[in-house]
């Protein structure tokens, strides 16, 4: 039975990504050696990352004046490493979700922070709006894309100072803006590569701002400096990745991406407002793209058990919601088939007419 990943993350992969980084584990660039087992300092893995590199700055349009890192620690340590390098005095965030909130607790370590708007009074179900950022921050940062709770913001906010975004589970989903952003950071593990890699994009001119002594390791300059290879990298993610670089480029860019995640958002989201059983979670205007949220109305919440085995017998894995909302989840990232999502929709059709 053809299994239909909807992992929320470590998600799903391009399957050719997965196979070539399977023959590399075997067999690396014909060398004999497992890319596992290569040193770093070798040149085939300088290539890998140099490509990679590259990659992400043609893919995403990335300006001149801009570094592209590969870190470990995931985005949480980037909670604190954004602080430690940006925030000089006062920094603005908005709370959208429990990443959010984890973000706004480190920066509070480190100067003052303006929450200027959350959504926590509804459970994290919209994205708060008409907010004021002060215009005397050193900078306004937001998560584009709330796993837990599927809000997603899809457009480079407007606002009067730099920006700074978690993009952990959106990153090459739409096309962004750089010249609004000093920082824009994310785990890899779900629209990138396997776990272990965490990428950061920053603006050079930025950095070096700070007053404090910033750890060796925490500084950006650091890895700008070291070229992502102060200390040894994440050597079999990175190369995940830049296959993934490929395939996005090779499949239309993130233009195209953008256009499979609204087609396969449109067809599920169609569904949940048309069947009888479910009902979405989330404001309609605010409704993600990548994590798709729903449950069973009120009155058929007890068939939920129910349904989660019936999609499970036909090949759905990963749907079931994050603990501290309920009910179900569909990932949709950039890897995800539309024929996955419609075996899903043909689930939930084949599920109302037994009720």
């Amino acid at each position: 039975m053809k299994k239909h990943n909807f992992n929320a993350g470590p998600s799903i992969l391009p399957r050719e990504v997965i196979e070539q980084t399977a023959q590399a584990v075997l067999d690396f660039n014909g060398s004999g050696l497992s890319i596992l087992e290569i040193s770093h300092r070798h040149k085939d893995f300088q290539a890998v990352i140099d490509e990679a590199v590259a990659l992400f700055k043609e893919v995403l349009n990335i300006p001149e004046g801009y570094s592209v890192l590969f870190l470990g620690g995931g985005a949480s340590m980037q909670f604190c490493m954004v602080p430690y390098n940006f925030l000089g005095k006062k920094a603005a965030y908005i709370n959208t979700g429990v990443w959010a909130k984890k973000a706004i607790k480190e920066a509070k370590n480190f100067g003052e922070v303006v929450e200027v708007a959350s959504s926590a009074d509804t459970t994290y179900n919209y994205i708060p709006k008409g907010y004021t950022v002060p215009d005397d921050v050193d900078y306004f940062h937001y998560t584009s894309n709330n796993t837990i709770y599927g809000t997603e913001t899809r457009i480079d906010p407007e606002v009067n100072v730099p920006l700074i975004a978690d993009m952990s589970s959106d990153i090459f989903s739409r096309p962004i803006d750089f010249s609004k952003y000093i920082c824009v950071y994310g785990g890899a593990q779900k629209n990138l590569a396997p776990s272990g890699v965490t990428f950061a994009i920053v603006r050079n001119d930025a950095l070096n701002k700070m007053e404090r002594t910033i750890p060796t390791m925490l500084n950006y300059q650091t890895h700008v400096d070291g070229g992502s290879m102060f200390n040894t990298p994440p050597v079999l993610p990175i190369y995940s990745a830049m296959l993934t670089l490929r395939w996005i480029k090779a499949n239309g860019g993130v233009e195209e991406m953008a256009r499979r995640a609204k087609e396969r958002a449109d067809l599920l989201y169609g569904e949940i407002d048309r069947n009888k059983l479910f009902r979405g979670t989330c404001a309609v205007e605010d409704r993600s793209y990548m994590n798709i949220c729903f449950v069973l109305k009120d009155e058929y919440k007890h068939l939920e058990p129910e349904f989660m085995a019936f999609a499970q017998e036909r090949g759905m894995v990963g749907i079931k919601g994050h603990r501290s909302v309920g009910g179900f989840r569909a990932s949709c990232y950039n890897a995800m088939p539309l024929e996955s999502v419609q075996a899903l929709v043909d689930c939930m059709k084949e599920f109302e007419k037994l009720h």
